[in-house]
This record gives structure tokens, C-alpha cells and sequence, in this order.
């Protein structure tokens, strides 16, 4: 660990937070980050108050309260990429060599292991299930269950037609259940606050 002249710290604490692998994380990663690196006198107080003067965060934090609903018994996996959820992150920017402006998100229950697949929110329910079989299941094998919300390329004809074949099943979330797939949500949410931070 290294210990930081004074005169370095708002430099540090720019690197800590604001770069773009630290995704202008909250108070305690931010310290997390720090605190593996490097130490100065106070400096818990120093990342308190950069935090309170970063404009991005202020404008961009919001609610992360949890949505109101009865609870449901969610089905717990037993080994990895046997149940997933997948959700779409939408309104996105426009970005890449092929302006995705959208993102399929699927989430390992078990080890809570995320994919963000940049994608077009206009995909069709094809395009979507080939994503998922080139670049997901020859990874992570075929899922046993997927926990989605009632997302029309996931209820498609085609959807049913894959399930069949391959002996899996779609679960749906309801609107009154909705931390069923909440997985997915909360990396989208992730995703969706970085990308706004970021393209202010």
C-alpha cells in the first residue's frame, strides 16, 4: 500500500470514481477501490466529500427502492446457467459500428453472473434467440429455465417451438410480482445510470 502526498488526492479520487472502470460507483465502492490501493491521513472523509461535489451522481442518483409486491417462491438453481434471467435495457444511446441502441441482459441465478449483449430494441424474436445461441449457450450450456417478464419476443410462437425442443421452460414475472425477475433489472438498472453518466 502506498502512502499518497496530499497534493495528489483529488487526481486519485478521480480515477477512483469518475473513470470509466469505476463507473461512478457509490460512497462505499468508491472506498473499496481506494482502500486496496492506497492510504493517506482522513481519507474516508476526503472520498465522503468528493462524492458530495460529483455533479454527474447528483443528478443521476435516484430510488433504488424496492417495488411493492406479495412474495413468490423463486425456484433456486443447483449449479451454474441452469435458470436465467434476461431482460432488455431499451433507450439507450446509439453506439458501435452498428448503432445498437439496446441491450439483452441475462443473469446466472446461481452465481449471479451477468451478459450484456449490445443489440436494436426492433430485433426480432429470431434475431434475439439466435444472439442467445451464438454467443451465450455455447458458454454456458443450455438453461433449464428462464425468468423473463411477459417481453413479446419472449412469448413468440418461436419461443414455445425452442422450448419444446430443447425440454426447457419460460417463467414469467407478473406486474405484481416483480422482483421474479429483478436479477436482470438491477444490472440494467446499473447498466442505464453508467451510460447516462457517461454520455452527459
Amino acid at each position: 500500500m502506498t502512502v499518497l502526498d496530499r497534493s495528489l488526492i483529488n487526481l486519485v479520487l478521480k480515477e477512483c470514481h469518475d473513470s470509466p472502470f469505476s463507473g461512478h460507483w457509490s460512497e462505499d465502492r468508491t472506498r473499496e477501490k481506494v482502500n486496496t490501493c492506497i492510504w493517506w491521513p482522513m481519507w474516508q472523509k476526503d472520498v465522503e466529500e468528493y462524492l458530495k461535489t460529483c455533479d454527474r451522481c447528483q443528478k443521476a442518483n435516484k430510488s433504488t427502492c424496492k417495488s411493492v409486491g406479495n412474495m413468490i417462491k423463486i425456484q433456486q438453481p443447483r449449479r451454474p446457467w441452469e435458470i436465467a434471467n434476461m431482460d432488455w435495457a431499451t433507450g439507450l444511446p446509439p453506439g458501435g459500428d452498428r448503432s445498437y441502441n439496446a441491450c439483452l441482459v441475462i443473469v446466472d441465478r446461481f452465481g449471479k453472473t451477468s451478459i450484456c449483449l449490445p443489440c436494436h430494441k426492433d430485433d426480432t424474436a429470431m434475431d434475439t434467440a439466435v444472439l442467445i445461441w451464438n454467443r451465450v449457450v455455447s458458454w454456458t450450456g443450455i438453461f433449464t429455465n428462464i425468468i423473463s417478464d411477459r417481453y413479446p419476443k419472449f412469448t413468440s410462437a418461436l419461443w414455445e417451438n425452442l422450448h419444446q425442443l430443447f425440454g426447457t421452460m419460460m417463467s414469467f414475472s407478473t406486474a405484481y410480482h416483480p422482483q421474479t425477475a429483478g436479477l436482470a433489472e438491477r444490472i440494467i438498472q446499473t447498466l442505464e445510470d453508467m451510460v447516462r453518466r457517461f454520455c452527459e
